[in-house]
């Protein structure tokens, strides 16, 4: 969904030949838009620094539609068929959060188009969705360190954040009774459960010999420790910075990555992206840029927002170390780079110390 980003690489678990994809994609939406004839494709590209979980194609699709002439800016998005970075697939029910962020909230996503489930058109199930423009700011490098965040005024980055921290809070206006398709298979006492399954799943995926003694030991005394505020609502599942698209005003104009949400409960969002942050500021060692918020700027402003309290905030942004440590070891191993900057769990054994 973001257009190019400046000094970023394109990533994605498969690079396709984009004319091929022209001619088949203009085959397509002649027969998904009602009316249409002389369809083409064009400007097709991989957005640069996008991640490996999707294969994500933006493109400028053009017609004739009722006598006249129509350009709708689009981006498709496929289903991994290998190199999966996560264990769930998830993929309709993205499609389906997205539609349901869309058109019954204030917050702020693509339009949701049409979604294809016959794999042998592309090779695998995708969706189309409208694109929207706008910046992200990226990871590698820093954008407390360099880029167009690090070169804003304390002013823009501050309406930025605050917009930011809106949308990730107003994420939990939805009412997780109409987002019942999120459920995962199995008798769960509660929500809340549907997020440790996921990862005590996750975990044995990336440690099939049960030999991450330390990392482990650390989920176990998360699960024995348990906070007590397990407030409902739905997790969007990558809450960080560098997946909202940031308009020119520094206002939040989408909210993206929707791949891996659940019914776990509204603090686990809370808690990525305060460690999200951490881990692009201070964990590197960079100031925070004037202007952002600090972390209990950021959490007094999500409480507001969302109306739900943060109690016990400090064990889901421990939990989420947790998750990313996890996701390190996948990662790796998809980029054939077994090494790891600590040994895995030492991150979250830290934060559980704290």
């Amino acid at each position: 969904m973001a257009e190019a980003t400046t000094g970023a690489t394109i990533v994605a678990p498969e690079v396709r030949d984009l004319g091929l994809l022209s001619g088949t994609l203009a085959d397509w939406l002649s027969g998904v838009i009602p009316g249409a004839s002389g369809v083409s494709i064009g400007n097709l590209a991989y957005p640069l620094g996008a991640g490996l979980s999707h294969e994500t194609i933006l493109f400028d699709a053009r017609w004739r539609e009722a006598g006249r002439d129509v350009q709708r800016g689009m981006v498709v998005r496929i289903k991994p068929s290998r190199h999966l970075v996560y264990r769930d697939d998830m993929f309709t029910e993205q499609y389906r959060l997205m539609q349901l962020m869309h058109d019954a909230s204030e917050v702020r996503v693509a339009k949701p188009l049409w979604f294809e489930a016959d794999a042998a058109i592309l090779g695998a199930p995708f969706f189309v969705m409208e694109k929207v423009t706008g910046r992200v700011a990226v990871s590698y490098p820093p954008y407390a360190q360099q880029g167009w965040l690090f070169d804003a005024t304390p002013a823009q980055r501050a309406r930025l954040w605050h917009d930011a921290v809106r949308q990730l809070a107003l994420i939990q206006h939805v009412s997780v009774q109409d987002a019942q398709f999120l459920a995962l298979n199995g008798d769960f006492a509660e929500d809340f459960d549907h997020e440790i399954d996921r990862w005590r799943r996750y975990l044995d995926w990336v440690d099939p010999e049960g030999k991450l003694d330390l990392l482990r030991q650390a989920f176990g005394q998360l699960l024995a420790h348990r906070p007590d505020n397990r407030v409902a609502g739905i997790v969007w599942g990558d809450a960080r910075l560098g997946n909202l698209m940031i308009d020119d005003d520094f206002s939040v104009s989408a909210v993206m990555d929707w791949e891996q949400p659940s019914l776990g409960g509204a603090l686990h969002d809370l808690g990525w992206w305060l460690y999200s942050d951490n881990i692009q500021t201070e964990g590197r060692g960079l100031p925070a840029l004037a202007g952002m918020g600090s972390r209990a700027e950021t959490i007094a402003l999500w409480c507001d927002v969302s109306g739900k309290s943060a109690a016990d905030i400090d064990w889901y942004e421990t939990f989420a170390v947790f998750k990313m440590e996890c996701l390190a070891i996948r990662m790796a191993k998809l980029r054939n780079n077994p090494a790891l900057a600590d040994a895995p769990g030492a991150r979250t054994a830290k934060y559980l110390a704290r």
